[in-house]
């Protein structure tokens, strides 16, 4: 596990032998190892006097989530007494390159630190939902702008690794896109699928697959986008205003069509899809490609949930190894 994270002006993560930086434009504080390094935090950093309530909030599987109010306002704070930092450390950056675009709403994070007797916690900006997920158009064409408006000039990948649920998600930078999708998505959870199920079958025609989705690309032109790498119904909402507000992200720099892979439990409707379009066009063979995107979280739902997914994953590929001739 590495140490707490110390947001500054420049940020430095230290991942196997690598050391990535990824340079800030405004402070985030220092983690520290008190007996209660939350409460600690909102009472120096967070500029409160007292804490005057701390409530559950419901909807995660994997961290307990809470919200602090004090007399300054509320923050929302998850926390998770099994793992280290390093989670919520890619969700912290995740969660700032997209507050940076300026485009859609996403919480504020602030500080990302461990306890000392084990687990780690994050405590970022506290949004207050409104009734509804909100317009979908609105949504749609927000997430087109952040799309846009964020680009990586290091290729396809993330500044560190980051999860998906709980699965690793590595995120490599690599300059062809069809390569990283193939290694870093596809194969690599087919090879957990391996090691975990034994499930050979699906295994070596997955491997035909990604040896040969080249063709699902011809006349595409493929820029790294910021994406949300997560975007499903629990994690759309939308604020007081009735805004869109997106969470809990899985981000990587890749191409814009990805950001669907989860459609199958977001509810995208039309006038989604078609605000979307307007700010990013729609390229030659985005439905041929639809389910490709589909395919790694089926695969990552197998490998979290158990064969219940395994149907549609198999389905997938071998529609694609029949329509692909291979």
């Amino acid at each position: 596990m590495v140490a707490p994270i110390s947001f500054s002006s420049s940020l430095h993560l230290f991942h196997s032998s690598r050391t990535f930086s990824l340079p800030l434009h405004k402070p985030m504080a220092m983690a520290t190892l008190s007996t209660d390094p939350v409460r600690e935090w909102i009472l120096t950093e967070g500029k409160a006097s007292q804490i005057t309530g701390i409530s559950p909030v419901g909807g995660g599987c994997i961290n307990l989530a809470s919200r602090y109010n004090t007399d300054v306002g509320s923050f929302f704070v998850k926390t998770n007494r099994r793992i280290g930092p390093e989670m919520f450390e890619g969700e912290a950056l995740g969660l700032n390159a997209m507050y940076e675009t300026k485009s859609i709403r996403v919480p504020k994070p602030f500080k990302v630190g461990a306890f000392p007797t084990g687990g780690s916690y994050i405590i970022m900006e506290f949004i207050e939902f409104g009734s509804s997920r909100g317009d979908q158009s609105v949504l749609g064409r927000k997430l087109a702008e952040m799309h846009k408006a964020a680009k990586s000039e290091n290729g396809f990948g993330f500044h560190v690794n980051n999860t998906i649920g709980s699965t690793p998600q590595i995120n490599t930078w690599t300059s062809d896109w069809i390569e990283f999708y193939s290694e870093h998505r596809l194969n690599f959870q087919l090879k957990l699928i391996q090691q975990q199920y034994g499930d050979s079958a699906i295994y070596e025609k997955g491997q035909r697959l990604v040896k040969n989705i080249a063709a699902l690309f011809e006349d595409v032109t493929i820029e790294p986008c910021l994406l949300h790498g997560d975007l499903w119904s629990g994690n759309i909402s939308s604020d007081k205003n009735g805004e869109p507000v997106i969470l809990d992200p899985a981000c990587y720099y890749g191409h814009n069509e990805a950001e669907f892979g989860m459609s199958w439990c977001a509810g995208f409707g039309g006038s989604f899809y078609n605000a979307y379009f307007e700010v990013m066009p729609k390229q030659p063979g985005f439905e041929k490609r639809r389910d490709l995107y589909l395919l790694y979280h089926y695969l990552n739902h197998y490998n979290l949930f158990g064969s219940g997914y395994r149907s549609s994953a198999m389905s997938i590929i071998e529609d694609y190894i029949r329509i692909l001739k291979v």
